[in-house]
């Protein structure tokens, strides 16, 4: 229920970050309004291709919900799981429906216990806005630009928005504006235009080129299987993610690092899948006829945008998801960190008065951003071309988890505590847990383990 304080919340942006802070603002504010320039009109996604918003460019290619991010939208969306299955996700476990070959190897496949849902972008993202749409006290403003804030006379406060339509610019009113607009967010610069201090910004330069191509595979292809992972490596910078979605489609995406990036023609992007560390999926797909050309898309490098830092912030401003940070997509973090970061927003809504940017961004950081930052960042400087700080501590790291993936051929437990991890269920800290170290030194050389519990 609305506090009776409140009025009107302005989200900027129908992304996921925008469309999941519009349902939790509605249990806070009287009225939410989500601006986007996008034509939100829902549309047949089934086809050859997906059919992404404009703002949604990266829409067509493999997009992933990780476990974390489907525990918290069916916290906000009851029943939304079961209607993604009904409408055709394909659902099956993390680890045990799942082919992961690593370094070429291929991986066992332990139940995980955790449901992983497989569809395309807009088909997830149709849905979310079906149910955020329905809220009584949402109301959505597509085909509308942003053309900038409202402020107070000293700048110190966010009043609303201006919006433009047709040529037609008219001022909105709010309470709260919140920023979901995504990489391209234009808060750094209206923050300096209203003479707040400069924006510090972290990022790391991977250079990640991906392209997609859909597919009809046969019954007798990947069966009990929702996804065909060929992990790239440090040996080997480039990889590809074969998954069965809705509409008996399967969809291909090959990514490389650092410039190795996949042909986007058919001839050339079959032969890319064919050079990797391992053939699965090439020898999945070449004998199937494709939907359409490759897509291709570019990714310059990870960026964290630290608001947290900032001495001064305007009242009623926040920003959430993309916009404040967007990592690696080859890792498919973002649904769900803009997942985390709406339960950040909710409990800051929820308390009496107005939010305090401070107190916000700080939380924000910590139970959203940091972690995800630290093991994305850390994942790709084991590619060598990456610029960065390779410290001990980090080497040791990943020294460790290269021991875990190989102790986990032995002990498959240890696949589903590093998967745990890695959907962002379990924080990075669970794996170095005494006894998963155990887990790992036993699996990796028993004789040691043995000579080490009788001490």
């Amino acid at each position: 229920m609305a506090n009776a304080d409140r009025n009107r919340a302005i989200v900027l942006g129908a992304s996921m970050a925008g469309l999941l802070a519009a349902r939790v603002l509605a249990d806070a504010y009287t009225d939410v309004v989500v601006v986007d320039r996008d034509d939100l009109g829902d549309h047949d996604c089934s086809g050859a291709h997906d059919c992404p918003r404009r703002g949604v460019p990266q829409g067509q290619h493999v997009h992933a919900l990780l476990a974390r991010g489907r525990h918290i939208m069916e916290e906000l969306l009851p029943g939304l799981t079961d209607e993604l299955i009904a409408t055709g996700a394909v659902a099956g476990d993390v680890t045990g429906n799942v082919r992961w070959l690593m370094d070429g190897q291929l991986m066992p496949k332990p139940h995980s216990d955790m449901l992983l849902l497989s569809m395309s972008r807009p088909h997830l993202e149709q849905a979310v806005r079906r149910r955020v749409r329905a809220l009584p006290n949402v109301t959505f403003l597509d085909r509308h630009d942003i053309a900038g804030l409202l402020t107070s006379q000293d700048n110190a406060e966010v009043t609303g928005v201006t919006v433009a339509h047709d040529g037609a610019e008219r001022a909105l009113a709010a309470d709260l504006v919140v920023d979901a607009t995504g990489r391209r967010s234009r808060t750094p610069a209206w923050l300096k235009e209203l003479g707040y201090p400069a924006l510090a910004e972290d990022q790391q330069k991977i250079s990640v080129g991906y392209a997609t191509q859909y597919f009809r595979l046969s019954p007798d292809q990947m069966k009990d299987e929702i996804s065909i992972d060929v992990v790239a490596s440090p040996t080997t910078p480039r990889g590809a993610i074969c998954a069965r979605i809705e509409g008996g489609r399967a969809v291909v995406t090959a990514y490389g690092i650092l410039g190795a990036y996949p042909p986007n023609d058919s001839e050339g992007f079959l032969d890319f899948l064919k050079s990797l560390s391992a053939p699965d999926i090439y020898e999945t797909v070449r004998e199937h006829e494709p939907l359409a050309d490759p897509i291709a898309y570019r990714f310059p490098a990870n960026l964290l945008r630290r608001y947290e830092r900032m001495a001064s912030f305007p009242a009623g401003l926040l920003v959430l998801g993309d916009a404040v940070c967007s990592f690696n997509p080859v890792y498919g973090q973002g649904m769900t960190v803009a997942a985390l970061g709406a339960t950040v927003l909710r409990d800051h809504v929820s308390r009496a008065g107005a939010p305090d940017a401070a107190a916000y961004f700080a939380d924000l950081a910590e139970r959203a951003v940091d972690n995800v930052w630290s093991m994305t960042t850390g994942a790709d400087l084991a590619f060598p071309g990456v610029e960065g700080e390779r410290t001990e501590e980090l080497l040791e790291e990943q020294a460790y988890i290269d021991s875990l993936l190989q102790a986990a051929t032995r002990d498959h437990s240890l696949l589903t505590a590093y998967a745990r991890v890695v959907f962002l269920v379990d924080p990075p800290s669970a794996l170095a847990a005494p006894e998963v170290q155990a887990a790992v030194l036993a699996a990796s050389d028993p004789a040691a383990a043995a000579q080490d519990g009788a001490r």
